[in-house]
């Protein structure tokens, strides 16, 4: 299985995550992924980059519980581990990026979003938000640190402690959300976006998101293994079990 569509239009590598409706984050596609990432990098014929979703009623809705929630320690340790690494490389690839969400973006789906430079949402019905609080288990500190750095201190304390879902006019709102657009122009406005950055002086663009997120990718990088130990300790407790058990009926 192709966990990933990739194509590339006028050096506009268009990745679209493709796992069934959901798009729930499993090994698998975390690999593919963090593959694609490593080599839009390292692709001098690629200028942008654009994360959407092979269907308009998801984004990402996170992590894929159902496979996830039966993994002993070892196995799930890894795959947070590696979550966040290849969010910490979608942050600081050093060419533009833009996600497009055609739907919603929901707990990783939302810090997938957040890794990148802009993010384009349809309009209408669709949400995007951190619902980790109710599932038991906190954000991981890296994704705490890059929304804050997106919507300020306070809005972004509100999304977490809350979990409240945003509908996209107050994603817009907020500015989690760059600018709402029908959903069958999102792709092709966020591939417009990001191929007027990808047509901008290489060099100079790279200094620029360096100084923008090195230190926070630093502290998430700093941070990680102990982030990993507490996230792991929430889990796996009783109360985040049931909650999971819950979650799990809605896939």
């Amino acid at each position: 299985m192709k966990w990933i569509e990739a194509v590339t239009e006028n050096r506009v590598r268009i990745l679209k995550l493709n796992h069934g409706v959901p798009n729930a984050i499993n090994f698998e596609l975390l690999r593919e992924l963090g593959a694609n990432l490593e080599e839009i990098k390292n692709d001098p014929t690629v200028g942008s980059l654009v994360l959407t979703s092979a269907n308009e009623k998801f984004f990402c809705i996170g992590f894929d519980i159902p496979e996830l929630y039966t993994q002993d320690v070892s196995a799930f340790e890894k795959f947070f581990h590696y979550f966040n690494e290849v969010c910490i490389e979608l942050y600081t690839l050093p060419k533009p990026t833009v996600a497009a969400l055609t739907g919603h973006a929901i707990a990783g789906g939302f810090i997938f979003a957040s890794c990148c430079d802009y993010r384009f949402m349809a309009g209408g019905k669709k949400f995007c938000g951190l619902n980790e609080i109710n599932l038991g288990v906190p954000v991981p500190y890296f994704s705490d640190l890059v929304l804050r750095q997106l919507v300020g201190d306070r809005r972004a304390t509100e999304i977490m402690y809350t979990g409240e879902l945003l509908p996209a006019e107050k994603a817009l709102r907020v500015s989690f959300v760059d600018a709402l657009f029908e959903t069958d122009r999102v792709i092709k406005e966020a591939a417009a976006k990001a191929g007027t950055l990808g047509s901008l002086p290489a060099p100079a663009f790279q200094a620029i998101k360096h100084n923008r997120t090195s230190e926070i990718a630093q502290k998430g990088r700093d941070y990680l293994d102990t982030d990993v130990r507490n996230f792991l300790t929430f889990w796996y407790s009783p109360d985040a079990r049931k909650r999971l058990e819950e979650a799990m009926k809605k896939f």
